[in-house]
Order: C-alpha cells, then sequence, then structure tokens
C-alpha cells in the first residue's frame, strides 16, 4: 500500500508498556505509519524512551503542557501534518501487524467523502494473556451515538475528508476524543465501517485511564452515575454537535440532534415524548434504559 497514515499516540508516564505498543506499530503489515508523539507532561522515563526512537527515525516526538488525554489527543490531530488516513494509539496496548491494512482496505474506496473505521476489541491483561471481552453490536446509528458511547479511540482510522471537516470546529466541552468524532462522523452522515473481528490487544492494568474489564458491580455503578450526576455530559455533546456542524447535517439527522436536545432541555411531556422515540435507540437494553431514565429526571 502507498497510503500515507499517520499515527497519532499521546503519552503520559507510560514507560512500562510504551515500548511494546511502538515496536507492534513499527511492525504493521503492508503499511508504513508515521509516528507522531505528543506527550502531556511525563515524569518518569517516557520521554527518555521516546527520544530513543526518534534518534533511529522511527518517530516524531514533541512535549507540551498537561491537557489530559482528550485535549493532548485533538493538539495532536490538529497539528497533524497531511495524510491520506489518520489512526489513534493509546501507550500501553499492542497492535496486530494488520490493523492498519485492513483499515484502510475497509475504507479507501470511500476517499472522495468522510469515512472512519473501527474495530472490535480484544481484552488481555497486562502481559498482553487473552481474557473474557464483551463484543459490542452497535446499530451504528446518529441516534445511537447520542446515548451510547462505546467508541474506542485506539480502534479508530478515519480518512483526510473527516479529518477537514473535523477541524472546522473547536468544542468548548469534551469529553473524549473518540466520541467527539465519532459524533461528528455519524451527525454529518460519513460512510462508518464497524469491524466485528478485532486488531488490537487492549491491555487491561492497574494504570488504565478507561478500561473496559469491569466487573458486574463496577458496570451497574457506572451505569448509576449517569442518571444520578447532573453532568450532562450527552446533552453537552449534542448542543456542542449542534454549534459546530448543524448546518453541513443531513434533515433526518438535524432532527435527531433537536430530539436528543429536548432529552436534556425540554418540558417533562417533550422529554417524555423524546424518551419513547425509537430514533434515539441504542444497542444494549440496560444503557437505553438508562438513557429513558436520564431523560424523564433531567439528567441526559
Amino acid at each position: 500500500m502507498n497510503n500515507k497514515i499517520t499515527i497519532l499516540m499521546s503519552t503520559y508516564n507510560g514507560e512500562k508498556y510504551l515500548k511494546t505498543q511502538i515496536d507492534s506499530i513499527l511492525n504493521s503489515k503492508d503499511v508504513n505509519p508515521k509516528l507522531i508523539v505528543r506527550d502531556d507532561g511525563s515524569t518518569d522515563n517516557t520521554i527518555s524512551i521516546l527520544q530513543q526512537y526518534q534518534s533511529a527515525n522511527q518517530l516524531t516526538l514533541y512535549k507540551g503542557n498537561n491537557l489530559k488525554s482528550a485535549r493532548s489527543f485533538m493538539t495532536l490531530l490538529q497539528n497533524a501534518p497531511d495524510s491520506d488516513y489518520y489512526a489513534f494509539s493509546d501507550q500501553d496496548d499492542y497492535w496486530l501487524e494488520d490493523k492498519l491494512s485492513i483499515a484502510i482496505e475497509s475504507i479507501s474506496q470511500f476517499n472522495e467523502s468522510p469515512a472512519l473505521y473501527f474495530c472490535q476489541t480484544q481484552l488481555v491483561d497486562k502481559d498482553l494473556k487473552k481474557i473474557k471481552s464483551t463484543n459490542i453490536k452497535p446499530y451504528l446509528t446518529f441516534g445511537e451515538a447520542l446515548i451510547y458511547q462505546f467508541i474506542g479511540g485506539c480502534t479508530m482510522v478515519f480518512n483526510k475528508k473527516l479529518k477537514e471537516i473535523v477541524d472546522k470546529y473547536n468544542p468548548t466541552f469534551l469529553q473524549m476524543h473518540d466520541i467527539w468524532i465519532y459524533g461528528i462522523a455519524q451527525a454529518i452522515g460519513a460512510k462508518i465501517i464497524f469491524d466485528k473481528n478485532p486488531h488490537i490487544y487492549y491491555r487491561q492494568h492497574e494504570n488504565n485511564v478507561i478500561g473496559q474489564g469491569y466487573n458486574i458491580v463496577e458496570k451497574w455503578k457506572r451505569r448509576y452515575k449517569r442518571i444520578s450526576h447532573n453532568k450532562h455530559e450527552r446533552l453537552k455533546l449534542a448542543l456542542e454537535l449542534h454549534k459546530g456542524f448543524y448546518n453541513i447535517m443531513p434533515k433526518e439527522n438535524q432532527d435527531i440532534l433537536n430530539l436528543a436536545i429536548m432529552s436534556g432541555k425540554g418540558n417533562f411531556i417533550r422529554r417524555f415524548i423524546a424518551a419513547r422515540d425509537s430514533r434515539l435507540k441504542c444497542a444494549p437494553k440496560s444503557t437505553y434504559i438508562l438513557y429513558r431514565l436520564s431523560s424523564l429526571f433531567k439528567t441526559y
């Protein structure tokens, strides 16, 4: 493949697993990725490790203030060089050698319009031994993206057309970079490809910022927080999408977005109507029930 793909990695005190991840990226099959790393204020040996790879011309490193993960990744994207495709990388996973080539092959036919690929993840322990994974089965609709936040940025690959649209608006509220970009892709009607096969080992360990290997108690604690804590993160996402991209969204998606905003800002009757609308529906039944409750209790 002669396509240019830029890998964007944000690091923070990642010395323990960093070499394994970088080596897996450099070992990509049929692709020659350009790796750009922004360090978000590490105080361990992360910088030293990255400088070794930079000295070998295997990556480009720059350092910055601690912006936290989401802003760090978006800064990387905003400053990224011209490329056919872009991908995000965490500092502690392991990419299978076909991850990038399969992603590019999946969306290469859609390069005249915005397109995004993502895949299933295989959970592994700290030693890269496979552990039980929960496979997602999303509907891949805009309405679902507004109530169910499931995408992993470390599995995403998207084309230049989508990046150009993402770059048009810098949100005030940014929960996570992957949720934001996926929301934009769904909102504008981009081509979205979901690969049911995993091409990444998603490492679970004691320092994960965001992990997936929750037990049932932790899952329900997180679900409860969604309806009991009035952070209104999903409503804020919807409002940011409205500010940045409403004018270029298809009419159907404009209507769905207005409905989602009504879920959080309307009176009780309007919120009740929104909660019952089938366009705001997601694959996991438990998440869908919690969305409807959050709409009724005005915590969406």
